[in-house]
């Protein structure tokens, strides 16, 4: 089912590990309330098996999904003919990830670029060995992905038949220690130990005096150039099988990179390098069609950056949180926002909008009061929540914690740190205030009706 970017739409932005449970157990519950509040797009974070650290944007494999999230599977049947088609048509990254993670294992989870040179280097007889000798265990993981992609494919169908879209998003690269770059590591700019002399992050920002070094290694764009592309045109068609809409995160990248050398400890010292994101775009429309994906487009975006979404016609991103300084031309200032834009409140980078507004200096949340046209005893959070709804955007997005008027306590990621992120639950009774789906009904409808 396609999606249809200029109808105008509410959704709430929430990732499945902060259901109670923690599991898609609780999609059902989950898609009546969206269904009850008319709230029709659901955001996920990437869907993929994190490292330790849990971060969503950094996975094992740019493919597989997190078994984690499975509350339920059902008994292995490895005759099964859909399991077999399954494995057949997903050959392609499934077989990798399945050794990568049986590897893995074996090494006490050490990273791939440390294992002994014939698994490292992928030694054919090395990895058949593994594949006999863990047949089962190799099946299992396959039984797994299988399990899950049902499992959401089955909750899809669920969804759009109570008119509800689902959001996904796709990190625009990829983990060093992930089966992706151990499979194909040609496809990165490594060296013969398959270390990267160049990592990715960005320079300093609103987020970081000192920048962000994220770690990845950088692609080798002439090598998928000579692909044609094949990967990046898999990874999309993968995506597009899961959701009706997806976010490049940073699509930053797609026009220029920040190399950031591997040795620095942070990201303040670097250089702009471009890639060839405007062949990569043309060639996955010409391959797919219709490409219904958003522009992660925060921070300080060049006009070439901006060209290259306008020429294919990607909404881009404002957040709310950032409205509030004395630039009549900041994009996230409502009356600037236009109609091919996804507004958010604040995404799951921000602390929640409760959060952000208790960090204010007196004067400046008094200077939020009057651009939001409020007095001292009205709600921010939900005055934000509403100011969102009624700008131009086709597609307003709003954490659930900022529905909930939640603190800092229950803000999902602080950039640049790496303990404590990506751990908060809602409780079911949180959503069971009296009038809560209400008032959010209320606000989707509002929305609808007008716009200022």
């Amino acid at each position: 089912m396609s999606y249809d970017l200029h109808q105008r739409r509410a959704g709430v932005l929430l990732h499945p590990t902060s259901f109670p449970s923690g599991k898609l157990g609780d999609a059902a519950r989950w898609l009546d309330f969206l269904e009850a509040t008319g709230l029709s797009v659901w955001q996920v974070l990437p869907l993929g098996v994190p490292q330790d650290d849990l971060s969503p944007y950094q996975c094992l494999s740019a493919f597989a999904g997190n078994p984690a999230l499975l509350d339920e599977m059902e008994m292995l049947d490895a005759a099964s003919g859909d399991f077999r088609a399954y494995c057949r048509e997903q050959h392609y990254w499934l077989e990798d990830y399945a050794l990568f993670r049986i590897i893995k294992e074996l090494q006490q989870d050490r990273a791939w670029f440390q294992w002994p040179e014939e698994l490292k280097w992928r030694n054919h007889e090395a990895l058949a060995i593994v594949s006999e000798t863990h047949a089962d265990a190799l099946l299992e993981l396959k039984w797994e992905q299988y399990q899950l992609h049902n499992r959401w494919q089955a909750l899809k169908q669920e969804a759009h038949r109570r008119n509800i879209r689902l959001f996904g998003d796709m990190p625009i690269f990829v983990a060093h220690d992930s089966a992706d770059v151990w499979a194909n590591p040609k496809r990165f700019l490594l060296d013969e130990q398959g270390l990267p002399a160049w990592v990715t992050g960005v320079p300093p920002d609103y987020f970081s005096e000192t920048g962000q070094r994220w770690g990845n290694p950088h692609y080798d764009w002439e090598y998928h150039k000579e692909e044609n592309f094949d990967w990046w045109v898999a990874r999309m068609r993968n995506h597009f099988e899961w959701f009706d809409l997806v976010r490049i995160d940073h699509f930053r990248g797609l026009q220029a990179v920040w190399m950031i050398d591997a040795d620095a400890e942070t990201a303040e010292k670097g250089h702009w390098q471009e890639v060839p994101g405007d062949e990569l775009l043309a060639t996955l429309r010409e391959r797919l069609g219709q490409l219904p994906l958003v522009a992660e487009d925060l921070g300080i975006i060049t006009p070439e950056v901006r060209a290259l979404k306008e020429k294919y016609d990607l909404p881009g991103m404002a957040i709310l949180q950032f409205a509030f300084d004395h630039f009549d031309d900041n994009p996230n200032k409502p009356q600037n926002i236009g109609p091919n834009t996804v507004v958010y409140t604040g995404t799951h980078d921000n602390d929640t909008t409760l959060g952000w507004f208790l960090s204010l200096p007196d004067e400046m949340k008094a200077h939020v009061r009057q651009v939001l046209g409020i007095g001292e005893e009205d709600d921010v959070v939900d005055a934000m929540i509403t100011t969102a709804m009624h700008t131009r955007a086709n597609l307003a997005m709003v954490q659930l914690q900022d529905f909930l008027g939640l603190g800092s306590e229950a803000r999902m990621n602080v950039p640049g740190v790496a303990e404590g992120n990506w751990r908060w639950k809602f409780h079911w009774n949180q959503l069971a205030a009296p009038g809560f789906t209400d008032h959010i009904l209320q606000q989707v409808t509002d929305s609808k009706r007008k716009v200022t």
